[in-house]
Order: C-alpha cells, then structure tokens, then sequence
C-alpha cells in the first residue's frame, strides 16, 4: 500500500506549485524512502538537485521558478530578468522554446559551493535582500522598483538602462517617485545624475540647463525665451523654449513615460499652439539631449528655424562627429 503524503508536506505542494525541497521534508513529516518510491515507480520526478516534484512530465514555467528557489536555499529571491517576468516588464516565455536563465539573488554572506555553476540558474548577491524583496509575492521576488534598478546595474548602455525604466512606468507597475525613492536607498548608482534626469527629479531646470548647453548655445542657434508664457482658452500655458520671432517652440519632455491622459493633452496644446498661435512646436525627450544624439536634435531645431525665416547660420559643436559640420563644410 502506497503511503499517503502527510499533511503538512501536501500544503508545501500546493503552495510550492507541486515541488519540494529535501531540507523540507522532514519538517513536513516525509520520509526519504517515500520519495525514493515514488520516484521509481515514475509517479514523481527530481526537477534539481534536492528538489523534487510530485508528478511527471515537463514542468510548467511558474514550478521551474519554484524550483530554481528551492535549490538556491532559504532566502533565495527572484531578481534581475526573472522578476522582470513575474512583474510583466517582459514576455513570459514560451512553453515550447528552451527556458531562459533563471536570476536569483541570495544574500550576500552565502557562498555554499552547491551554488556554483548551477544549469539554468544565474546567482547575483546582495548585502540588502531584506530591504527589496517584496514582502507578499509568491514565489519570493524583488519588488518591481528593485527589480528595475537591478536591471540598470546591468546593463550594456544607458539606452537600455532607460527602456526598463519606461517600462515599468509605461505599463504601470511603478512609478518614477517609487524608483527614485528606492534609488536614495542605494550607495552605489550607476549613471545617477542621468536616472534622477529622467525620472523627473528637477526635471524642468536640467532639462533646460542641458539643451542650452549642448543643444542651443554649442551649434549658434538663437536664444529662446524660457517659459514663456502664452494664454490658451484653459488658461495661461508656459512654453519650455519659444523662438518668438520664428514661431518656433522647442517643448522637453523629461519623465520616462506619462499617461494617456497627459501625453494627449500635450499634444492639444501642441495643436492649438498651431491652430490659434501660429506656433509649431518641436517635441523632444530625455535621450534626444543625450550625447549621441544631442548634435542632431541642434540639427532638426536649426532647420525648422531656417525654414521659419531664421537668417542665421548653425555651425559645428566641438564633437569631430557633429553633423552640423558636414552641413558647414558644404555651405
């Protein structure tokens, strides 16, 4: 006769999406033999070293995650890509292509060796676990804010720093104050100055002082007036950057993604500016003003400004690769 699961070992089951750490068997009242059985007659089947599952057949995504937990130890935490999945920041992956690397972060004080060179598991350390895991997900995860910052420390470029943080306030998971918040609790940060920048902290004043000072002032356009000030049927409207004699307005749009709401509401004030104001305006954002691509957002302002009747000429920034030279070099 087939010896029935105890209790206490079918609720880690179901909690555990049908998976079972060694560590916690006998806790949960199962013997080793009982598991040795079951696995010999096919009935159950070890998905990691010292894990075990109560079924056959491949397993489903969420039970690999679990899984993956379990042979990491008490404490582990989905991190990095895997907690960008469990968040919705990324596609969940196919059932019937290979799995993805599994990311989980454990404390930094644990360096078992069973933790090197693990198949399909990817193990980052951590001197604040406590501080970003989330205190209710199931399977343990880092919280969406963490999980984005973790993810900026990795990466190649800070366009891609950039998409995750659009991300997650694009597809409302977060918001910019909640990552900045958990931003002031870290030491370390890469590219920081350009991350406050782009989750709105001073937003207008930085934004302002890097296109005079990369955009405007290094490739000889005009000044402009900043914020000046228009009256619209709502109300008074203030434009970032106004080329009043060209009716020209150059707005900047510093947060890594707004609302539905706020996005159409710019542009009907970007139409009525035209429509009542005979005003176009150009609309750039936060990477526009980076370093590759700051000498061509001067090049779009500059045309728009000729094409309105601007008598100046633009000339080459101190960068040898500044398109407005090659237009300079050919009159």
């Amino acid at each position: 006769m087939t010896k029935p699961v105890p209790a206490q070992a079918a609720t880690l089951f179901e909690d555990q999406q049908g998976v079972i750490a060694r560590y916690q068997t006998m806790p949960g009242g199962l013997d080793r033999l009982t598991i040795r059985n079951r696995m010999q007659d096919g009935r159950w089947q070890r998905v990691q070293r010292g894990v075990y599952a109560n079924f056959s057949g491949k397993p489903a995504r969420l039970t690999e995650l679990w899984a993956a937990l379990l042979r990491a130890g008490p404490e582990a935490t989905l991190s990095h890509q895997t907690a960008a999945e469990r968040h919705g920041l990324i596609s969940e992956p196919d059932p019937d292509k290979p799995s993805p690397a599994i990311h989980i972060t454990v404390p930094a004080d644990r360096h078992p060796a069973r933790l090197r060179n693990i198949p399909g598991i990817v193990i980052h350390r951590s001197h604040a676990l406590n501080l970003t895991r989330h205190p209710a997900m199931s399977p343990s995860c880092t919280r969406v804010e963490d999980t984005v910052l973790d993810l900026i420390q990795a990466a190649a470029t800070f366009d891609e720093a950039y998409d995750w943080i659009c991300r997650a306030i694009g597809r409302r998971r977060t918001t910019a104050m909640r990552i900045r918040a958990a931003m002031d609790q870290r030491k370390k940060m890469r590219w920081r100055k350009d991350l406050e920048l782009a989750l709105g902290d001073g937003a207008l004043s930085l934004l302002e002082y890097r296109y005079v000072r990369y955009v405007e002032r290094p490739h000889g356009l005009p000044t402009a007036e900043r914020q000046a000030r228009v009256r619209q049927r709502t109300g008074n409207r203030y434009l970032d950057n106004l080329y009043e004699d060209y009716r020209v307005c150059v707005e900047l749009d510093g947060t890594a993604a707004h609302p539905a709401d706020e996005q159409w509401r710019d542009k009907r004030r970007d139409n009525w500016n035209l429509v009542h104001g005979n005003i176009l305006t150009l609309r750039f954002g936060f990477l526009d003003l980076t370093e590759p691509l700051r000498c061509a957002t001067a090049q779009d302002v500059a045309t728009r400004l000729t094409l309105s009747g601007w008598p100046g000429l633009p000339h080459p920034c101190p960068r040898p690769a500044c398109p407005l030279g090659v237009l300079h070099d050919h009159g």
